[in-house]
């Protein structure tokens, strides 16, 4: 009678232990799925800012760049798809436009030396370049977000090969990632 109390016992206290442990985990990665989302939300609303200068910015170029009709309208183009994209994986493609058709008209404006001297050119340039510094930072704290995340639901959680809990699904988060100081994506490998 004795032993089968103690058994009972133990097996009573270890069901406790191990439901605890998986609403501590479930909890967990709650958590740091909800961190992924706020993370994305701090540079979506960067992004949107850094993109709101872009037409100061083609407005202050048209008058010097007259010959350079195309890679004003790229800008805008992009701006543009960025504001129609929906999900995170449209978002980042049309970043990715955004970041290239600036980076050609920025090169396109050191051959006109009046815009270059512009003062309201060089306010807005450097807007661009503090909110792309911003964003780079808020990258980083979404990558870190997104490991954090991807290490516990992959590697720590003792699940079936396949996932197939009631855990928060993040499939569009552990799929890409921002790689700071650039406005690309990489898939990953796993190993991240």
């Amino acid at each position: 009678m004795n032993g089968t109390l103690v058994v009972g016992s133990l097996l009573g206290i270890g069901l406790v232990l191990l439901i605890a442990y998986v609403v501590g985990v479930y909890n967990l990665l709650v958590r740091l799925s909800n961190n992924i989302d706020k993370a994305w939300s701090n540079i979506d609303v960067i992004l949107k800012q850094q993109h709101d200068e872009l037409p100061k910015l083609v407005e202050v170029c048209n008058s010097y760049m007259v010959h350079e009709r195309e890679t004003l309208e790229a800008v805008i183009r992009a701006r543009n798809a960025y504001g129609a994209s929906r999900d995170i994986n449209d978002k980042a493609k049309a970043e990715n436009q955004v970041a290239g058709a600036l980076g050609q008209l920025f090169a396109v404006a050191e051959q006109y030396p009046d815009l270059k001297a512009n003062q309201e050119f060089l306010a807005v340039q450097q807007r661009i370049s503090v909110l792309e510094s911003t964003i780079a930072d808020r990258r980083e704290f979404y990558n870190e977000s997104r490991r954090g995340y991807g290490t516990w639901n992959y590697r720590v959680l003792p699940c079936s090969s396949d996932h197939q809990y009631t855990i928060p699904n993040r499939d569009q988060y552990s799929r890409y990632a921002w790689v700071c100081g650039h406005s690309t994506i990489e898939l990953l490998n796993g190993s991240g």
